[in-house]
């Protein structure tokens, strides 16, 4: 494969690019250094300038994926405003985009087995996307009385847990899964359930 030219300044992110192809072709395990650098047009030697190992090469990508996460979770939250109810069901719906959007930081982000406590860096991205949730479900749950709500953590990790399982099942071409509802209606559906259940909206909605 003929080199690239990359200047310098840009063959990390080349090699990081290279690693998301092969993270969403192959799975996360699925790819070695060499592989990613022949992907990136350049040396196996390259890539040990930036990254010492495979791992720390899907830490990268992940902590780029928790920060674009971060993002389109707080764009869905902003937007929702000032209504609390479609603040939340925005952001559960940010969190399928995301994964439909960008499959191979979601695969890195969720299915390598990489720690967020890896590094603070990647710790304090994930941390800021989790904590736009959980705003939200604060947000939300201010309308439950007080002797009838649930901390909001465990609000919002019942969604992010329902939004999980949708992808995973259902909106990635899972093998052997098949569902007669486009996933986005799975989730909407799901979310409305679990609202309806803590009385944040009305049973007939």
């Amino acid at each position: 494969m003929p080199k690239r030219g990359y200047h310098h300044g840009n063959l990390r992110q080349a090699l990081i690019d290279a690693a998301l192809e092969l993270i969403e072709a192959r799975g996360p395990m699925g790819f070695t250094l060499s592989e990613a650098a022949k992907q990136a047009g350049v040396t196996p030697a390259a890539v040990y300038r930036h990254f010492e190992g495979r791992e720390d090469l899907i830490a990268e990508a992940a902590l780029q994926g928790y920060e674009i996460f971060g993002d389109l979770m707080q764009y869905a939250y902003d937007k929702g405003q000032p209504s609390a109810l479609s603040a939340f069901t925005a952001t559960g719906r940010a969190y399928l985009a995301f994964a439909g959007k960008y499959p191979g930081h979601y695969i890195a982000m969720f299915e390598s087995g990489i720690s967020v406590n890896r590094t603070p860096e990647l710790a304090a991205a994930a941390t800021r996307a989790n904590d736009v949730l959980e705003k939200a479900a604060t947000d939300l749950s201010q309308h439950i009385p007080a002797d009838k709500r649930p901390p909001a953590s465990m609000f919002s990790a019942h969604i992010w847990a329902l939004s999980h399982g949708v992808v995973e099942l259902f909106a990635r071409n899972s093998p052997g899964r098949a569902s007669p509802f486009p996933a986005d209606d799975l989730l909407e559906t799901g979310i409305g359930i679990y609202l309806r259940g803590l009385g944040l909206i009305s049973p007939d909605d």
